[in-house]
């Protein structure tokens, strides 16, 4: 098998990914999605660094290498690339483009017809001005999101028109979303992760403010994954049609969850603190199996 693992930062989740592979008889060639070059006039214009005669038979992304706008739009079209040549890609660019973006994100799980905190999202300051004069106020905030962005950078919560930044510091886009508080004050949201569709473990998430990521601060804590939010994880990654998956939930106040937020490329350290499950051995395994699938439809591993 010819595998790619594209890693350009996170040693850790690097490092636990190569020895699962590796666990399974497979060595995977290190690649950054930046080294890719295309070159036309021969047999097969993409380039992938390690793969001098051929494309590889599968890539699993654990990151895309950060840079401008224009940079991530060519390495997601690498990716497309490599998808309409049959390479297994983990994620897959559609469902990355659709985690990435949290406006698609929202669309797609309301259309799957599953619950999620109500959502907003224009392009113009008036128009958000407008949604927070009827929606928010003191002690009823919104959230505001970066429509790119993760690990809680950038959120802010919003009470009053006054609250909202100029269009130039949300890159002229309004990502509003209601804020969702517990009925007993604690600052408390739930993960879980997703891979070949099952909700394979799940943590709490417990913060001293109201942003939970355990990159900000949060506390990774055991938890009892109810079916429901087992259930509810797996439909919001269905929905979206990723391979493996973060699914970030809060609960509704009313014994049920809603969804947050899907994470296409999501870190895991803090949830292997508290769960028993091997992620980066179940990731690995889903993996190599679709690659399997996709050439010797007979061969799963174990």
């Amino acid at each position: 098998m010819r595998i790619g693992l594209a890693a350009d930062n996170g040693n850790w989740h690097k490092g636990r990914l190569l020895a699962a592979l590796r666990g399974l008889g497979v060595e995977p060639v290190l690649f950054s999605l930046a080294d890719v070059v295309i070159v036309t006039g021969g047999p097969e214009p993409l380039r992938v660094p390690g793969f001098s005669d051929f494309l590889p038979d599968g890539v699993l992304l654990r990151t895309i290498a950060g840079g401008t706008f224009e940079a991530t739009t060519m390495r997601l079209g690498v990716l497309h690339a490599l998808v309409a040549s049959g390479v297994t890609v983990w994620n897959s660019p559609v469902a990355i483009e659709r985690s990435v973006d949290k406006a698609a994100t929202s669309l797609m799980i309301d259309r799957a017809g599953l619950p999620t905190p109500q959502t907003w999202v224009v392009s113009k300051r008036q128009a958000a001005a407008d949604v927070v004069a009827c929606e928010a106020g003191p002690g009823r905030p919104l959230v505001l999101k970066p429509l790119f962005g993760s690990q809680g950078e950038g959120l802010q919560l919003i009470e009053t028109p006054d609250d909202l930044p100029p269009e130039e510091a949300v890159s002229r886009v309004y990502y509003l979303q209601r804020y969702v508080p517990r009925r007993d004050g604690l600052w408390r949201d739930y993960r879980v992760f997703v891979c070949e569709g099952r909700a394979i473990a799940g943590m709490i998430r417990e913060g001293d403010g109201w942003i939970t990521n355990v990159h900000r601060g949060g506390r990774p804590l055991p938890w009892a994954m109810p079916p429901r939010a087992a259930d509810l994880a797996e439909a919001a990654a269905a929905a979206i049609g990723v391979d493996y998956t973060g699914i970030d939930l809060v609960e509704d106040g009313e014994g049920g969850f809603l969804v947050l937020e899907a994470n296409s490329m999501p870190a895991w350290s803090g949830l292997q603190q508290v769960c028993e499950v091997d992620i980066a051995g179940a990731v690995a395994r889903g993996f190599v199996n679709a690659v399997r699938a996709a050439t010797r439809p007979r061969l799963v591993v174990a």
